[in-house]
């Protein structure tokens, strides 16, 4: 029985991954300093083969014993947070990494990084594509995140190349899906709430921005068929089907039925103009594309919406 560290694992896409590997026979070691995660979201994983572990990982981490792999998922990840928590999100990416890092040498364990779309910035070539260096602003406010993760990647090569241990990097494109926290600076997760009570939907600028949103059960399924390949380098993961975000905010108030109308706000600083993975690699390298269609993804996020609208983050 494989033992996996999950860091971050009581965040929305940790969580997840937690629920997919626990299925998949592993045991799981979920780490995570609730920061932005929530206990809410892992209650239901409870078992002999499932631990949580409230932990700061960009403190040294000890476990005992074996483990076969660490996969880094801990940092803030959407806008909301990581310009209210900039010190905090390049912590998780330099030190955090650096110490997921450490312990995967250690244990002569596979390690897997959550990296983004992100580290493309604002891109010059369209889709985007895992040879492509991207254009960021390291100075601008997305800057603590885009280069927290760029970092991450490269001390993620580094340890691969100079002490051999077997990493994987998977950069995640937009994602949705239940247990996403309302109101967190993403598309959907605020739309939907808006949308269920009728409030105007918040759309920043025109809303001709574009986005490839893919349903978390694919990502997860994308991810895992990285971790155990043997290729190391980074690889889009991600649905390739792109939309303005005008469509994305008509799609939600389709499937919610709401009599909401738009309401548009100033377009924030480095704010993508576009969004799509070219995800040829994955194809290729594990037979992966997404499954779920947008239609079906939203319905089964707006009904968690619809049951969990109770929750406090």
């Amino acid at each position: 029985m494989p033992r996996t560290i999950v860091t971050g694992g009581a965040g929305f896409l940790g969580s997840h991954l937690c629920e997919y590997l626990l299925a998949k026979g592993h045991q799981v070691i979920a780490m995570d300093n609730l920061l932005t995660g929530t206990i809410s979201n892992i209650e239901h994983l409870q078992s002999e083969n499932f631990k949580f572990m409230k932990y700061d990982v960009t403190e040294y981490i000890y476990i005992a014993g074996d483990i076969d792999y660490v996969l880094h998922f801990a940092s803030p990840a959407s806008p909301l947070d990581y310009l209210q928590l900039p010190i905090q999100t390049l912590k998780v990416g330099a030190l955090g990494t650096h110490k997921a890092l450490g312990l995967a040498k250690e244990k002569q364990a596979t390690f897997l990084l959550a990296s983004t779309s992100e580290v493309y910035g604002d891109p010059l070539i369209h889709p985007q594509n895992e040879g492509y260096w991207g254009n960021v602003n390291p100075v601008g406010p997305r800057g603590v995140y885009d280069e927290a993760k760029r970092f991450a990647e490269a001390l993620t090569m580094a340890y691969h190349r100079y002490h051999g241990v077997d990493t994987k990097i998977v950069r995640i494109f937009n994602t949705y899906g239940p247990r996403m926290r309302p109101k967190d600076g993403r598309a959907i997760p605020t739309f939907v709430p808006q949308a269920l009570r009728g409030e105007p939907i918040t759309i920043f600028g025109d809303g001709s921005q574009t986005r490839s949103f893919c349903y978390v059960s694919d990502l997860v399924e994308g991810i895992y068929r990285l971790l155990i390949s043997d290729y190391n380098e980074p690889v889009n993961i991600g649905n390739p089907y792109e939309m303005t975000i005008k469509q994305m905010a008509e799609a939600v108030i389709r499937v919610t039925g709401s009599q909401s109308k738009l309401a548009f706000k100033p377009l924030p600083i480095d704010d993508p103009k576009v969004r799509q993975p070219d995800i040829s690699l994955a194809k290729k390298l594990f037979d992966w594309e997404p499954q779920v269609d947008l239609e079906e993804g939203l319905k089964s996020t707006v009904e968690w919406f619809k049951k969990h609208k109770d929750i406090k983050y």
